[in-house]
């Protein structure tokens, strides 16, 4: 089952953003077959402000245990997190649903 999983970064926190980036994305390079698109969610000025990830995961306790596990979720990046199922309905320029 896909989840999406949308992370909204506190106030003020690119240092911390940016100390844990590595850690993050080893992170995510391990558990890379779960995950459909990840990457930041930018403001006008093209910085980050938080996180979108879909991810293929087997119930809603699964994707919170991989929200958690996150570097950025451990090292208090965020302000809020929601977790909600997603169904994919065009991927790759053509519709799958």
């Amino acid at each position: 089952m896909l989840f999406a999983i949308t992370h909204t970064d506190k106030p003020e926190s690119q240092a911390l953003r940016a100390s844990t980036r590595e850690a993050h994305l080893a992170y995510l390079e391990g558990v890379v077959a779960n995950i459909r698109l990840a990457g930041p969610v930018l403001n006008d000025a093209g910085q980050p402000t938080g996180s979108l990830l879909i991810v293929e995961a087997a119930d809603r306790a699964a994707a919170e245990a991989f929200a958690v596990a996150d570097p950025y979720t451990k090292s208090g990046l965020f302000a809020r997190t929601t977790i909600q199922p997603y169904r994919e309905v065009f991927a790759d320029g053509a519709r799958v649903g």
